[in-house]
């Protein structure tokens, strides 16, 4: 998993590089909890541009991310979801409470807004 902290608006990316299941979510989950303790960002995105499997442990996993991140009164949103990954999501009711977004279009109004204080 790659992060990526953006100071100016306390984003953190999280980009997921492998496929979800029992096996890869323990490192997944400690990781992102690390990343999230570590700066504690208002808005956490996971990225699932890489991932083209995933089984129900990500769900549990991305859930439990949530109400961490809630508890810290900050926000959780999924990115970049293949075909199948959405499906699960949706089929679990998971987008019911945690909002897909356009993680390209953010990037580039925080580059937009930076240009613009310069």
């Amino acid at each position: 998993m790659e992060s990526t902290f953006y100071l100016q608006d306390k984003l953190l990316v999280l980009k997921i590089t492998e496929e979800i299941d029992d096996y890869s979510v323990q490192k997944i989950r400690r990781r992102a909890d690390y990343e999230i303790e570590r700066y504690m960002p208002r808005k956490v995105i996971f990225d699932f541009d890489r991932v083209t499997f995933m089984d129900s442990a990500g769900i549990g996993m991305i859930i439990g991310r949530y109400k961490e991140i809630s508890m810290l009164g900050g926000s959780l949103q999924l990115a970049n979801m293949s075909d199948s990954v959405r499906k699960i999501f949706q089929m679990s009711g998971v987008l019911k409470i945690i909002p897909e977004t356009n993680l390209e279009s953010i990037l580039e109004n925080m580059q937009n807004k930076e240009v613009a204080n310069l």
